[in-house]
């Protein structure tokens, strides 16, 4: 079974089952200051699990293209990827534990769809502690489809408890192992008592406390179920492979380096792990690049990481022998790859093809420097008799330059020099400290705060896209926001500076609007109805989707109407005066607002 061929009978599965397949969503998070990429399924769905009506109903399916960064330097062994694809089903208030269980098993083992051998199939369930009890119903369930009590284990809150948060929805998970050892699994064996040859291929979480304080829960009452099966390994696991990089996901892609490199995969472990980051981090670079909301290389938020992968990729093709810009070449094979799965890989391929080599350009030019600036501290370092390059100076020249250790030591040997890589790993500790405590807020799991000030500023995103179409013509459109409760960021295609005169008169069109009151409704509607009706939108839903529209003003005489997921006041009074701080380039062709709002009135609950 090929990855397409899995992804379709899942989708195909859920709808037997009275699901309604929704579409995946941008890679970039909306107005979820919290974290830089949309890191599983659930992202995008969290309004809706917090409490929202989702348009499609309560029984949800979907596939949805996914960034994870925290692991990118582990990336290189068989199994590490920083994208990925998950493959959703979701209840909002519908059914509970024994559906989704039973779910779970019959698409795993049935002939019909996956026909996995369930003596390879074991599960984990919260095993219980002082907040909550031991998950004695998940068990249950699982022991009524035929898993045996050997095969389930009961452990802690850290592997099978999820939590919004601090506070608010969280609740006991089970998730689902296949053996992937030699043969068949011993009697007893189970992740418990075998981390090693159980893999992880699907997680299904039961959200039904909600946490008021560190000790106190309260049932909710409205239960959500919410899973998630990595596509990547279950394809693996299905062609009997030992790692994703052998399954047809990759190899179009590893094929396109063997031919730039004349390396054949398999030769060498260490050169290995070079097409391996390479086949990653340039099909994450793609995806990033051909997103919808598509961020370009820069030095500071999913730009950086962007960049980071990039400029990783280019090193390991030169450890490759690859001296020519080769990532385009790579890009072209991952959006034949990909293309049918994610349409708007093929429709940005220009803009991929262009960033990606100017970035390969920027890089090797920041490699020339780098030399120079080595080349300038040699005389110095020739004076150091113990001939060791500290650590400090090798994380300045990476840090400074982006000059990679390995450059470092290459160039230090050819001088008779060491480096003392324990130095530079410290000096790069102590500065992922300070990065992580000036961006503390941007780790917490993908949960945006939804206070009143946030809701404010996210209508206020409405009123601002249409004056500034109103301003500078319908050649504006939204490429990205991000709102915290301090203030907002709106991205948008422009190619020019703003004029003072052109800043002045879109804060006063917004301010006019929210002085004049107007009412904010929404409507549920198929898309193309929506777009026939003149709402905006990015256009990625399914043709024949139902989607949220909400109209700002009059329904006959509205100022704004836009296809968006929420959450907005009632009226425009609520969002109070709007002030533009500051106008500027974000990348090529896009500019960036930066804007605060104060007052108001309150929100009716």
């Amino acid at each position: 079974m090929t990855a397409n061929e899995l992804r379709s009978k899942y989708i195909e599965f859920f709808k037997s089952k009275n699901h309604v397949e929704i579409s995946g969503q941008s890679l970039i998070p909306e107005n979820d200051p919290s974290v830089l990429f949309t890191t599983a399924g659930m992202h995008p769905l969290v309004p809706y699990l917090l409490g929202e009506k989702h348009p499609a109903g309560t029984r949800l399916t979907d596939y949805q293209k996914c960034i994870r960064t925290g692991d990118i330097d582990e990336v290189g062994d068989p199994s590490h990827l920083t994208c990925f694809e998950m493959l959703g089903n979701w209840s909002l208030g519908d059914y509970f534990k024994k559906e989704s269980i039973g779910f779970s098993y019959e698409f795993l083992t049935s002939p019909k769809w996956l026909g996995l051998d369930p003596r390879k199939i074991s599960v984990t369930v919260f095993a219980g502690d002082d907040n909550a009890p031991r998950d004695e119903e998940a068990a249950t369930y699982w022991k009524e489809n035929g898993m045996p009590e050997d095969k389930i284990a009961y452990l802690p809150a850290s592997d099978n408890w999820w939590a919004a948060g601090p506070t608010g929805p969280c609740g006991p998970d089970t998730e689902i192992f296949y053996w992937v050892g030699e043969g068949l699994p011993p009697a007893g064996s189970n992740k418990g008592t075998d981390s090693e040859n159980w893999m992880e291929i699907w997680n299904n979480v039961f959200m039904q406390y909600n946490r008021v304080d560190e000790k106190t829960l309260v049932p909710l009452p409205k239960k959500n179920v919410d899973t998630g099966m990595g596509l990547e390994r279950t394809n693996c696991i299905l062609q009997g492979k030992t790692s994703v990089y052998l399954t047809e996901v990759f190899q179009p892609i590893i094929a396109k380096i063997e031919e730039l490199s004349s390396y054949k995969y398999g030769t060498d472990e260490e050169k290995d792990r070079s097409v391996r980051i390479i086949a990653d981090h340039s099909r994450s670079a793609v995806f990033i690049l051909g997103d919808q909301k598509g961020v370009s290389p820069s030095n500071v938020g999913a730009g950086y990481v962007l960049r980071r992968l990039i400029r990783r990729a280019v090193r390991h093709g030169m450890k490759l022998g690859i001296e020519k810009n080769f990532l385009a070449d790579i890009a072209q094979a991952v959006i034949e790859n990909f293309k049918c799965a994610y349409p708007e890989l093929e429709q940005n391929k220009e803009k991929i093809f262009t960033e990606l080599s100017a970035e390969e350009n920027k890089f090797r030019d920041t490699l020339r420097k780098g030399e120079a600036e080595f080349q300038k501290l040699l005389p110095n370092l020739m004076k150091n008799p113990k001939k060791e390059i500290s650590g400090k100076i090798a994380f300045r020249l990476y840090d400074t330059f982006g000059f990679p250790l390995e450059l470092t030591q290459e160039l230090g040997a050819e001088n008779g020099f060491t480096v003392d890589v324990e130095g530079f790993k410290e000096a790069e500790r102590k500065h992922q400290e300070a990065s992580k405590t000036q961006d503390a807020g941007a780790a917490k799991g993908g949960l945006a705060e939804q206070s009143d000030t946030t809701t404010k500023y996210h209508t206020a995103t409405h009123l601002l896209q249409q004056a500034l179409v109103n301003v500078l013509g319908d050649k504006v459109a939204q490429k990205g926001s991000n709102i915290t409760n301090e203030r907002m960021r709106f991205d948008f295609t422009f190619d020019r500076p703003m004029t003072k005169e052109e800043i002045q008169k879109v804060e006063d069109i917004v301010n006019e609007q929210i002085k004049k009151d107007l009412p904010v409704t929404m409507e549920v509607m198929p898309l193309e109805k929506a777009t026939a009706e003149g709402a905006r939108a990015l256009f990625t839903n399914k043709y024949g989707e139902d989607v949220k529209v909400y109209t700002i003003g009059e329904k006959d005489n509205w100022f704004s109407k836009e296809v968006c997921g929420g959450p907005h006041v009632q009226h425009t009074a609520q969002i109070g005066e709007f002030k533009i701080q500051k106008e500027q380039s974000s990348s090529a062709g896009v500019r960036r607002i930066r804007a605060v709002i104060s007052g108001g009135l309150p929100l009716e609950k």
